[in-house]
C-alpha cells in the first residue's frame, strides 16, 4: 500500500552497533541513514548504491503492462482502485537500500536524529527538496501528511501509524514525531514511510475523494497522459530536485513510462510476445515453461532469464474467512487442507518448478522449522494453554501425496477430522448436526487460476463440500476483500526481512472487524497479539528472529490457510533493448536501475522493421 516504501529503522541494545557515520549529541544520535539491528553499508557522503550504474544514460520510452484497471489517482484512501505505479510521483523522507536488510538513507530528509529511549525522532529536511511546481517541501507539508493520512486515509495507515502520537515543527527545516505506548524501535522506520503530500494542493482538493486529476508530486516522474482505465503515461521530471542524490543516482532512467491495462493475463502475454510492451515478470510456472515460445524468442529479440533472489517469498495460500461459521473451527480448516494435492499440481501444472510453502516467512531465517528451541520457547512458554499444544510437541507439516494411494488416505483423514468437528456426509453433501450443508465459494481475480483450483474443488467435493469458483473483475474483487465478503480466496501475504508494526494489520485482534484491513482471516487471538508486540519491541536481530519464528508457529497451527507454493527465483522476460548494471541488488530485481541502450534499441528496431 505504501508506494516506493522506504525502510528507515534504528536499533538500540547493549553491544549493538547502531547508526553509522554519526554525529553524537547528548542522549541522541544523528546520522545520514539508519539500520534496524545492524550497521549501515554505505558511509556518509557515499555517491550511489553498488547495484546501479551512475553513468546510465537517460532517455527512451519504456512500455509496461498490468492486469486490471484503475479509476483513481489517489492511492492513500480506501475508495477506488489506484493507478499502477502511482508511487513514482512521490518522494519519501528516506529511501531503502536493496542490498541490505532494513537500511535506509537520506532523501527528502537529509538526516535523522533518534534519542536513546526511542521516544521521538527528528528529521531535518533537505533545503533543496521541491514539489514539481518548484515550491519547497516544507515541514508543514510533512505534518499535514501525517495528520491527514492517519485521520482520513486507508484503514491500513491508521493502524500502521497508531503509535505515532503527533508531528510538530522543531525548527525551520525540522519535524519531530513523538511516540506513545511501550518501547518500539521500529517507529523511526514507520515515520520514514509516511507518504508526503502537498498541503497547498489538498487545500483545494478533497483528500477523501477519488480523482483522475494528476496530483502535485515531488518524485522522479509526473503524470503525462491518462486514458483510464486503459493506460497511464508518466514522464521523467527533467529538473527533478533529487536526481543527484546518492539514493537516486543511476535510477529512473527512462524518459517515458507507459503502462497499459489488460483484463486477461493470456492476452497480456500475447501482447508481450508481439512487442507491444517491453518487460514482464512471470508468476505462472506453466506459462514460463511453455507460453513464451515464439519466433521472436528464437531470433533473440527478447530474453527469458531466471534470477536467484534472497527475498521473502511470502505465504501464498487458500485463505479462509474465519468470521464465517463453517470456517470458525480450526479442525475444519485443517481438514480442508488435506484436499490440496500439491505434488500432483507441481508435477502436472508447474513442471516441478515450485517448493511447498511451510511458513509465513519462507526463504528467510525468520521461518520456523522442527520443534521450538530455547530462544523461541522464551516467547512461547508464557502462552501455554492459550495456544495449541502441538506448537510444543509436533513439527508442523503439510499433507503429502508422494505415493500411490496417498490422496485417498489423506481424504479419509480429512473425513474423520470433519466428523470430529460435527460434519458428516449425508446424501453426498457435508452436513452438520443442525442440517446445515457446507458450502464454499473460492473467489479469484485471475481466470488462469481456475485450472489450478479445479483439482482442489474436485477433492473437496469428494469430502461433500459444495464448492464453486467465482472469478470477478478488479474493482469487485477489491471491494469484496475490503468488506470481508468471501469464504475463501487465494492471496499472498507479503512479508519483509524485518517484520514489525505491519503484523498488527495482518493478524491483530482489534483490526479484525475494520473494513479495509489486511486481517482478512479475522484472527482474534490474544496470544497472536502478544507475539506481535514482542516482535515490535525486539531489542536486537536475534530476538526479532526468535519472536517471529514463535509467531510463525502459532499462525501455522491455527490452520487459517492452506499453504501453496513459492519460488526462489525471479522469472524475467524482456525485449533486448536494455542496459543493466553489472551488479544486481540482493533483495530485488532493481528494474528501475536499467536503461534503454541506444545501440541495442536501434538494432532491435531495425530487425523488427520498426521505426523508432
Amino acid at each position: 500500500m505504501i508506494n516506493r516504501a522506504v525502510l528507515v529503522v534504528v536499533a538500540l541494545g547493549a553491544g549493538i552497533s547502531l547508526l553509522t557515520g554519526l554525529a553524537v549529541q547528548a542522549g541522541s544520535t544523528v546520522s545520514h541513514g539508519s539500520s534496524l539491528h545492524g550497521d549501515l553499508k554505505y558511509p556518509k557522503g557515499f555517491k550511489h548504491f553498488d547495484y546501479v550504474n551512475p553513468d546510465a544514460p537517460k532517455g527512451g520510452k519504456l512500455r509496461l503492462a498490468t492486469t486490471g484497471s484503475y479509476d483513481s489517482l489517489n492511492p492513500f484512501i480506501l475508495k477506488g482502485v489506484s493507478a499502477p505505479s502511482i508511487g513514482l510521483v512521490y518522494d519519501s523522507l528516506m529511501s531503502s537500500s536493496s542490498d541490505e536488510v532494513s537500511s535506509s538513507y537520506a532523501h527528502i530528509a537529509e538526516s535523522i536524529e533518534v534519542p536513546d529511549d526511542f521516544s521521538w525522532v527528528i528529521y531535518t529536511l533537505d533545503a533543496r527538496a521541491k514539489w514539481h511546481d518548484g515550491t519547497p517541501i516544507s515541514v508543514d507539508d510533512v505534518i499535514f501528511s501525517f495528520d491527514t493520512i492517519k485521520a482520513k486515509g486507508h484503514p491500513f495507515y491508521r493502524n500502521y501509524f497508531k503509535s505515532i502520537a503527533k508531528a510538530e515543527k522543531a525548527g525551520a527545516r525540522q519535524v519531530k514525531f513523538s511516540f506513545s505506548g511501550d518501547l518500539n524501535r521500529e517507529l523511526p522506520h514507520i515515520t520514514s514511510q509516511l507518504p508526503i503530500i502537498s498541503r497547498a494542493y489538498y487545500s483545494k482538493h478533497d483528500f477523501e475523494k477519488t480523482t483522475l486529476e494528476p496530483p502535485l508530486g515531488s518524485g522522479p516522474y509526473r503524470i503525462k497522459k491518462l486514458d483510464p482505465p486503459r493506460s497511464i503515461t508518466y514522464e521523467r521530471v527533467e529538473n527533478y530536485w533529487g536526481k543527484d542524490l546518492a539514493v537516486q543516482k543511476g535510477q529512473y532512467n527512462f524518459d517515458i513510462i507507459r503502462i497499459d491495462s489488460y483484463r486477461d493475463q493470456t492476452v497480456e502475454l500475447e501482447a508481450f510476445k508481439s512487442g507491444d510492451f517491453d518487460f514482464r515478470q512471470e508468476s505462472t510456472a506453466k506459462v514460463w515453461a511453455t507460453g513464451y515460445k515464439s519466433k521472436a524468442l528464437t531470433k533473440g529479440w527478447y530474453n527469458k532469464i531466471e534470477v536467484k533472489n534472497e527475498n521473502p517469498t511470502g505465504m501464498q495460500a487458500f485463505v479462509f474467512n474465519s468470521r464465517r461459521p463453517q470456517f470458525s473451527d480450526p479442525r475444519v480448516r485443517r481438514a480442508l487442507g488435506y484436499a490440496f494435492d500439491f505434488e500432483w499440481t507441481n508435477k502436472n501444472l508447474f513442471y516441478g518448478q515450485y517448493t511447498r510453502t511451510k511458513s509465513y516467512f519462507p526463504n528467510t531465517e525468520l521461518a520456523s522449522s522442527g520443534l521450538p528451541g530455547k530462544d523461541e520457547l522464551k516467547y512461547l512458554n508464557p502462552l501455554r494453554g492459550e495456544i495449541p499444544d502441538e506448537v510444543f510437541t509436533t513439527e508442523f507439516t503439510v499433507p503429502v501425496n508422494d505415493k500411490k494411494g496417498a490422496l485417498r488416505q489423506n481424504l479419509r483423514t480429512a473425513k474423520n477430522m470433519l466428523a470430529d468437528a460435527g460434519w458428516t456426509i449425508k446424501g453426498g453433501k457435508l452436513t452438520n448436526v443442525d442440517g446445515k450443508i457446507f458450502e464454499m465459494e473460492i473467489l479469484l481475480i485471475q481466470p488462469s487460476f481456475e485450472r489450478i483450483v479445479q483439482p482442489m474443488v474436485k477433492n473437496l467435493k469428494r469430502l461433500g463440500v459444495q464448492t464453486t469458483i467465482r472469478v470477478v473483475d478488479t474493482a469487485q474483487y477489491q471491494n469484496r476483500l475490503n468488506d470481508f465478503d468471501f469464504d475463501c480466496f487465494v492471496y499472498t501475504f507479503v512479508r519483509t526481512l524485518s517484520p514489525g508494526n505491519e503484523q498488527r494489520d495482518s493478524w491483530g485482534s482489534y483490526i479484525a472487524e475494520t473494513k479495509g484491513s489486511r486481517n482478512f482471516i479475522g484472527i482474534k487471538d490474544p496470544a497472536v497479539d502478544a507475539l506481535i508486540e514482542q516482535i515490535i519491541s525486539a531489542p536486537n536481530r536475534t530476538e526479532l528472529v526468535a519472536a517471529t519464528r514463535a509467531l510463525d508457529r502459532v499462525l501455522l497451527w491455527g490452520h487459517y490457510v492452506v499453504p501453496q507454493w513459492h519460488s526462489q527465483t525471479y522469472r524475467l522476460a524482456f525485449w533486448d533493448r536494455f542496459g543493466r548494471p553489472k551488479t544486481a541488488p540482493k533483495y530485488g530485481v532493481g528494474f528501475y536501475s536499467w536503461w534503454i541502450d541506444p545501440k541495442k534499441d536501434a538494432t532491435l528496431n531495425a530487425a523488427m522493421g520498426r521505426t523508432k
